[in-house]
């Protein structure tokens, strides 16, 4: 056997390191001492960068974190670029297609996935409004699995209302079909409510009916196939089907209430389901909804026709400060000046133009006439009607004449104030801003015919010109104003087109004085055949 070298105390003791403060021996990996940095390194640590590059540097860091944390950030670009070209106006319709071709072709199979965002979402908007039939039809099919889920998005809500827009009948058919147990969850929110709206104003009255059925009765959500199509009322579906009112009064109020919670009170959807629950609902149930909506909610849900019954119920079955509608209801003339007349004078030329908002400066015009009520609506009036001051409605008029005369709805109030009203309620306290207008109305018939002007003559409008007629024959002062201001002298000039139903009034009016004024001049284009004369109101009715 080998012999073992002898250990010693000193062989042991030497390969030792003397310990440190700690008791144990240091390491025996010495850390390398780092090298001094050159001078110029020096330099270009101490050289402060300039604002263009902070920005370039904090631009490139930005996009690198979008690029991690967006799965089709570099698409996006591509197609923000592709969309900066497509959207201006002066662009060739050829060179667009070609754009909205590229743009569809790279978002094929990933639509769904980039239309909540809010750039890509405008791009899908323009693609889908520029591009052709069958392109729409396949981004219609790529998106509808995922319609539901985009509603809820607040920036692809605008595509799905544009792909309903251009949707074909067989298309929105479908998509109706498709909101099918979801309609009341929609509604509930502020921004998929839009959609089922939406969908609602473009639906046939069927569809309109199938979507009302899902907030009536989970029955009839289940089995809306055994209701008859003519059957719309719910009081007729209810008896058709022996529905009990207590379940369905119960289940409309749990639709309802969360909705009027959260204010989403504008579409009309809400105010059809609201009439017809007031029919089943009881009276406990029906002044709590009115309620709620006796506040600023109940100025957004007047707007449209269900709306407004709504607000009549509002004014019937409401506290005093619900009577704020009603010109024909309250026979208060204090309370309707303070409370509604103050409100209503500053807007006074917004409701003029206004369709429903024009109603109540009609009934103080014309109280309760046929011709701007329904049957029904006049059944539901007082026949005593306030008499208020109408001076601000006059100096409207008088500013906004053009407009108004030019409009659908206003040139009914002009009408209306210039003849002083029903039984004469503007005169005499207002005869001078009446004469005013006339004369208005005068001096724009008065303004030579050009071809350049952007806006048409007001006696050759067709709305202006058939209320001008109208003024003529059943407002003598207008008609000697008129003739005497713009006609006299110019008929021949203006009996074609519209303007001649204009100049034939003269001859027409009941007033002998009328007819006098102009029949001198209008009987030679009478026997020459220029002026053909229209049927007068008895050869009309004979």
């Amino acid at each position: 056997a080998l012999a073992q070298p002898a250990v010693t105390l000193r062989s042991l003791t030497g390969c030792l390191s003397p310990p440190d403060r700690t008791g144990y021996p240091p390491s025996k990996f010495v850390p390398s001492k780092k090298p001094k940095p050159h001078s110029d390194d020096k330099d270009k640590k101490k050289t402060p960068l300039t604002a263009r590059e902070r920005r370039h540097n904090a631009k490139e860091l930005t996009e690198a974190r979008k690029k991690k944390r967006k799965r089709h950030f570099t698409l996006e670009q591509d197609l923000a670029r592709l969309w900066e070209k497509m959207r201006r106006h002066e662009i060739a319709k050829d060179e667009r297609s070609k754009l909205v071709t590229e743009a569809l072709t790279k978002m094929k199979g990933k639509i769904h996935e980039i239309a909540g965002s809010h750039v890509t979402s405008r791009v899908l908007q323009t693609c889908v409004k520029h591009c052709s039939q069958a392109e729409r039809d396949e981004v219609f099919e790529e998106l509808r699995p995922h319609f539901l889920t985009l509603a809820y998005n607040a920036y692809a809500v605008h595509l799905v209302k544009k792909m309903l827009d251009n949707a074909s009948k067989k298309q929105l058919s479908g998509f109706i079909s498709d909101l099918r147990g979801h309609v009341a969850p929609l509604l509930r929110h502020m921004v998929g409510s839009v959609v089922v709206e939406h969908a609602y104003d473009l639906a046939t009255a069927a569809q309109k009916q199938e979507l009302l059925l899902e907030l009536y009765s989970t029955e009839l959500q289940l089995f809306k196939d055994l209701v008859p199509e003519k059957e719309t009322r719910l009081l007729d579906v209810m008896s058709k089907l022996g529905l009990q009112k207590g379940s369905v009064s119960r289940h409309m109020s749990l639709v309802i209430q969360p909705i009027l919670e959260k204010g989403i009170v504008d579409h009309s959807i809400l105010h059809r389901v609201l009439l017809e629950y007031f029919t089943i609902a009881d009276k406990t149930s029906v002044t709590d909804i009115i309620q709620q909506l006796s506040s600023p909610l109940l100025v957004r849900v007047i707007g449209t026709k269900d709306g407004a019954k709504i607000g009549t119920l509002c004014v019937k079955y409401g506290s005093a400060k619900v009577l704020v509608s009603i010109l024909s209801v309250v026979d208060d003339t204090k309370l309707i000046t303070k409370v509604i007349i103050r409100e209503l004078q500053p807007i006074l030329k917004e409701l003029v133009f206004d369709k429903n908002g024009r109603r109540p400066l009609l009934q103080l015009l014309h109280p309760n006439c046929s011709r701007y009520f329904s049957p029904d609506e006049l059944a539901s009036m007082n026949s005593s009607i306030p008499c208020l001051s109408l001076k601000g409605l006059l100096d409207v008029c008088i500013e906004n004449v053009g407009e108004l005369i030019r409009s659908n709805f206003g040139k009914e109030v002009v009408y209306e104030v210039a003849t002083g009203g029903s039984g004469d309620i503007l005169h005499p306290t207002l005869d001078e801003k009446i004469n005013s207008l006339h004369k208005a109305i005068a001096s724009l018939a008065a303004l030579p015919k050009s071809e350049d002007s952007k806006e048409e003559h007001v006696l050759e409008n067709f709305f202006s010109s058939r209320t001008i007629r109208k003024l003529i024959l059943d407002c003598p002062n207008f008609a000697s104003i008129l003739w005497e201001e713009a006609l006299k002298g110019k008929s021949e000039l203006w009996s074609h087109g519209h303007s001649c139903k204009v100049i034939s009034a003269f001859l027409e009016s009941s007033d002998s004085k009328v007819q006098k004024l102009a029949k001198k001049e209008l009987q030679p284009l009478i026997d020459n055949g220029t002026l053909k004369m229209q049927k007068s109101r008895e050869e009309a009715t004979q």
